[in-house]
């Protein structure tokens, strides 16, 4: 399955202007026909925000990204609140849902869990043959959460509004993700200002070994894999490496 990631420079608070943005990049991407997994970046339609009032989905939000799925026979991951949880949402290649997760660690630092609720539970789910798990920013630096499902998981999908003074970070630790757990690692960010936050994209995809699939650089736009997410290849790694069988369990 070859995987895509948007990463755009969205309209702050401004759902409509986002959908028609998200619609017109699509129309005009020369890549459209190979893409199977379309990733697009946390709050997709909203930014960032902590006006609930404006994050929240609505029926219509929830239709767009379904109508683009079918239209485009693709699967769809997105990011949006939904009854005060901050979700990432994927859709298989006719709209349907297949997966919502909710965001576990809340960024207290900017506020978050004043305005949203922690999500409780981890997810895991079978998108054409790959076993997913989703997470959404901040809890990419709780790396727990990766290795407690790291043999269940083929590819970690993680969608972001990451600051781009904390870039390096942010790509670290997604690489860091991917080889200590010896899966693909998917994170997804936006571009562009939110107030006086600027974003630098920096979308990323890694191999199970840490090797670059998708580097989107800093600018606008839609970046297809060159080559598929193959299952084999995480089977294959870790069966030369073995290591996840070597962890333990200290107590706490």
């Amino acid at each position: 399955m070859k995987a895509a990631l948007c990463q755009f420079d969205m309209k702050w608070e401004d759902k409509e202007a986002n959908k028609r943005r998200i619609a017109d990049m699509l129309s005009d991407c020369k890549c459209a026909a190979g893409i199977d997994w379309l990733v697009f970046s946390e709050m997709t339609l909203s930014g960032f925000t902590m006006n609930t009032a404006v994050s929240e989905l609505d029926d219509s939000d929830r239709a767009f990204f379904s109508g683009l799925a079918a239209e485009y026979g693709i699967n769809i991951s997105y990011g949006g609140v939904e009854k005060g949880y901050n979700n990432l949402i994927t859709l298989d290649r006719k709209g349907n849902r297949v997966n919502t997760y909710s965001k576990i660690h809340l960024y207290a630092f900017g506020g978050e869990d004043k305005h949203y609720n922690s999500g409780s539970k981890q997810e895991v789910f079978t998108l054409d043959g790959l076993r997913v798990m989703p997470a959404v920013c901040f809890d990419l630096r709780f790396p727990y959460l990766f290795w407690n499902k790291a043999k269940d998981v083929d590819v970690y999908v993680v969608i972001a509004a990451w600051p781009m003074r904390r870039s390096e970070q942010w790509m670290t630790l997604l690489r860091a993700r991917a080889v200590e757990n010896q899966a693909y690692c998917i994170g997804v960010d936006r571009v562009g200002l939110e107030g006086k936050i600027e974003y630098s994209g920096n979308s990323m995809c890694y191999d199970p070994l840490g090797k670059t699939v998708i580097d989107a650089g800093t600018a606008e736009g839609i970046y297809l894999a060159d080559a598929p997410l193959d299952p084999a290849l995480v089977a294959k790694t870790r069966e030369r490496f073995p290591f996840i069988g070597e962890r333990k369990n200290f107590p706490w």
